[in-house]
């Protein structure tokens, strides 16, 4: 154990029955679990039971939960409104072979809260959702090529995922006029430009408006489909960040809080594009079979979710976003640890420029301190989180001997 840190020494002290259950699962699953990003050294705590805004781990510690299950819970764990959807829906029934009133509640809600919404298709996830984006835009078009930002995620696809890939080319996420020559270089093989309004696991990091005004005048005028990732920033405002910056895509991919906690991912918008996936006129364009799309189940708790974000939830929200993400700067501005603050609305993250290693110390000393954010140094709020958790979070931060104020050479 050698060169181990204070904070990870804390946390063994306070974990052993986690790290009991992470070498034991690994005996039968790969990295003992079935999620990559959960993993961090020297072991990821496992998560028992969920309240409101707190959790317990394993090991019986409580914690405060600022990720939100990377912005998922929306309102916390276990709101009794969206706990009684989902038993109404269990109770009559956890999958049927045909429609259900469930779908078309939720699709009525989506389409009268996002105006570029026309038409909607659901799905099992986020990574679903992007990955029938990208055949109805190839069918639509008739183009093969896909281009999306550096550092951008759109779910664990091989085309989005994979830099080197033969059908995807990467543009720049902070340069508009770099991003358009290279659209513009391609355009012709180009059936779509997906894009995240604000970067989630890249770090909370929000598109500026130039950006994405020149992405949709240009991909208009070639033709192009522009497809926004909503999976994260849809939380910003009533309806998500394309409301918030005022731009209308072609396409848009939800998930995470859109299913209430369970899985669920939504793909929308023009409605000469989605007709594509329409079966009633003759066999469709394109196919999207599946026993569990548009689970009533899932649909259930996001139509619950969605009822419970109102206009008013999401102003609150961001009121504490903005404040948090303020009382962040201020607190890092006097320490030596040069830091940058990103994120909008209720999203945000703490990004260690000159000592990056440090975030996985911030992380596993918020975690002994009884606070949970990502391991990559982002979180969320909930309308659960209210001012005194707030203060916990912060108070956490000031602990931290390596955070120590500026001048007193504690890194």
């Amino acid at each position: 154990m050698s060169g181990i840190t204070p904070e990870e020494l804390e946390y063994r002290r306070r974990t052993p029955a986690s790290e009991r259950f992470f070498l034991e699962a690994r005996r039968y699953l790969p990295g003992g679990d079935s999620r990559s990003t959960l993993f961090y050294p020297p072991y990821p705590a496992v998560l028992a039971r969920g309240d409101g805004c707190r959790i317990t781990d394993l090991d019986g510690n409580e914690l405060l939960d600022f990720s939100g299950n990377h912005s998922v819970l929306v309102h916390g764990y276990g709101h009794p409104v969206v706990l009684d959807a989902v038993r109404r829906q269990l109770e009559a029934g956890t999958c049927f072979s045909g429609p259900t009133e469930p779908q078309l509640r939720l699709a009525r809600m989506l389409c009268e809260r996002v105006p570029s919404l026309d038409l909607v298709r659901f799905t099992n996830s986020g990574t679903e959702a992007t990955l029938q984006a990208i055949r109805v835009a190839r069918a639509f078009t008739g183009r093969r090529l896909i281009a999306r930002a550096q550092a951008a995620y759109h779910g664990s696809l091989e085309t989005t995922m994979d830099p080197a890939h033969p059908d995807a080319i990467v543009i720049p996420f902070d340069d508009a006029e770099q991003a358009v020559r290279r659209v513009e270089a391609r355009g012709r093989e180009l059936a779509a430009v997906l894009v995240e309004p604000v970067q989630g696991s890249a770090g909370m990091i929000p598109a500026t408006r130039e950006y994405l005004d020149r992405l949709r005048e240009t991909t208009r005028q070639l033709g192009v489909l522009l497809v926004f990732d909503e999976v994260v920033s849809f939380r910003i405002a009533w309806g998500g960040a394309q409301e918030f910056y005022g731009i209308t895509p072609d396409l848009t991919i939800f998930g995470k809080l859109i299913g209430g906690g369970f899985p669920l991912g939504v793909l929308g918008g023009r409605a000469d594009v989605m007709a594509l996936f329409d079966p009633s006129r003759g066999p469709p364009a394109v196919p999207h079979p599946g026993s569990y799309n548009a689970n009533p189940v899932s649909l259930a708790a996001g139509a619950a979710t969605l009822e419970l974000l109102t206009r008013e939830a999401i102003e609150a929200l961001n009121r504490r976003g903005d404040a948090l993400r303020e009382q962040l700067r201020d607190l890092f501005d006097h320490t030596d640890l040069r830091t940058r603050i990103t994120g909008l609305g209720s999203l945000f993250a703490i990004h260690p420029t000159e000592h990056p290693e440090l975030r996985h110390r911030i992380f596993l000393g918020l975690y002994n301190q009884g606070v949970l954010i990502d391991p990559r140094g982002v979180g969320t709020l909930s309308t659960a989180i209210g001012e005194e958790e707030i203060a916990r979070f912060l108070e956490a931060l000031r602990t931290m001997q390596f955070l120590a104020p500026a001048g007193s050479s504690a890194l």
